[in-house]
């Protein structure tokens, strides 16, 4: 069986103290890419963050994030991850919550 990539790479031009580094994302698309540039931007520290997919048959995104102060990218990276994961688990309960709850317009589809 062949091995897989790692999730996550850093690529070559990294500062040495990752103030400023692009990461490498595997088998993630736009989805995750605006969503986790959203979050990163939300927190002061980051200067500079932008995302983009190399090319359409490449399952992979860049993300470059840079940062005020010398503070470490990749420590802001899984922040932001670790907050995306937590906003999802918010809105699927509430969803279910809300679903449970029956108060919602039904309708019937007729042939």
């Amino acid at each position: 069986m062949a091995e897989l990539p790692p999730k996550v790479t850093i690529m070559k031009g990294a500062t040495p103290d990752l103030s400023a580094a692009t990461y490498q994302i595997h088998d993630e698309t736009h989805t995750i890419g605006n969503a986790l540039r959203w979050m990163l931007m939300k927190n002061p520290k980051v200067e500079f963050c932008g995302y983009s997919a190399p090319h359409p048959s490449e399952n992979v995104i860049n993300v470059r994030i840079q940062m005020y102060d010398n503070l470490s990218s990749l420590s802001a990276l899984i922040t932001a991850l670790s907050d995306l994961d937590d906003l999802a688990v918010t809105i699927e309960e509430k969803y279910v919550a809300s679903l449970n709850s029956g108060n919602y317009e039904r309708w019937d589809e007729r042939s």
